[in-house]
């Protein structure tokens, strides 16, 4: 994805979780536009840029029309700046919009250069990407991961990389692994089937997916699921042992039986084996083997 590709409302909406009356709301103040051709609406990356902008502002209290003002005297201030949204960096006090560029801060409606004032940062640090690739915030993603006490960094590089690679199966795979770690399983499912939207044979995606839908309840679409890991892997021993699992809890005992030991043979001296074995030994288990 680059500076010249495009992105329908819909493609918008999905990648910045934004939703179509904000969009409008927003076109409709001049914030940021979409481009019409021929009756087709589109955005390119530096409108995903500035509307992720506008995002993280409203969340931090800064009305929409108030950034418009603020945004109208800017252009104006700066004339050479063709987007500011995209170009500046963006901060707020939860009162007033901050522009700062070169190190100095701007007070974009008074035209006043604000000297050591206190401002709480966005979490969303807004700059120009730079040229970076996927890649290179996937790199400073698995390095945040490393350390163990920066998932939240970690998930941001993250959704940078799929910023600009929307369809980065890795990225949306790991980022949903950390989401799930995180408590945030309903988050965490939509990047598991973001990425079996971009990849159906990820034996990988169809495995997390499972496990998440187990945990929320939804047992016959987990056993789908996992099922699908183990036609594209059959010896994924984990999607064996959280089938297996499903499947009790469906009363599939013998399919259950299967799974539990298929588990045993790939991993005799697995974590979990003893687990597996004191299921096989339970009499559910005995009488569904002799059905």
């Amino acid at each position: 994805m680059g500076p010249t590709d495009r992105f329908s409302p819909d493609e918008v909406q999905r990648i910045l979780g934004l939703t179509g009356k904000q969009l409008d709301y927003w076109d409709r103040l001049r914030l940021v536009s979409p481009r019409r051709e021929r009756g087709i609406r589109s955005y390119d990356f530096r409108d995903l840029i500035g509307l992720r902008t506008i995002k993280q502002l409203a969340e931090n209290g800064v009305p929409a029309n108030r950034l418009q003002r603020a945004l109208a005297a800017l252009r104006e201030k700066l004339s050479q700046v063709q987007a500011p949204l995209a170009e500046l960096r963006i901060l707020s006090d939860g009162k007033d919009v901050i522009v700062e560029r070169g190190g100095a801060r701007l007070k974009p409606l008074s035209g006043q250069f604000v000297l050591n004032f206190e401002t709480r940062e966005l979490d969303e640090k807004v700059r120009v990407m730079g040229g970076r690739t996927a890649d290179d915030w996937l790199a400073a993603a698995l390095e945040y991961e490393a350390d163990g006490n920066q998932k939240a960094e970690a998930i941001e590089a993250y959704e940078r990389a799929l910023c600009v690679d929307p369809r980065r199966v890795d990225a949306l795979i790991n980022c949903g692994t950390l989401l799930y770690e995180s408590g945030n399983l309903e988050k965490a499912s939509e990047y598991f089937r973001r990425a079996l939207a971009a990849d159906e044979q990820n034996s990988q995606a169809h495995f997390n997916l499972g496990s998440v839908l187990e945990e929320v309840g939804e047992l016959e679409e987990s056993r789908q699921h996992l099922r699908q890991a183990l036609r594209l892997d059959p010896d994924y021993s984990d999607a064996h042992y959280n089938l297996a699992f499903v499947c009790e809890k469906l009363s599939a005992f013998a399919e259950a039986r299967e799974h539990w030991q298929a588990y045993i043979k790939l991993e005799p001296a697995g974590p979990w084996c003893s687990y597996a074995r004191q299921r096989l030994a339970l009499p559910s288990a005995k009488s569904a083997s002799s059905v």
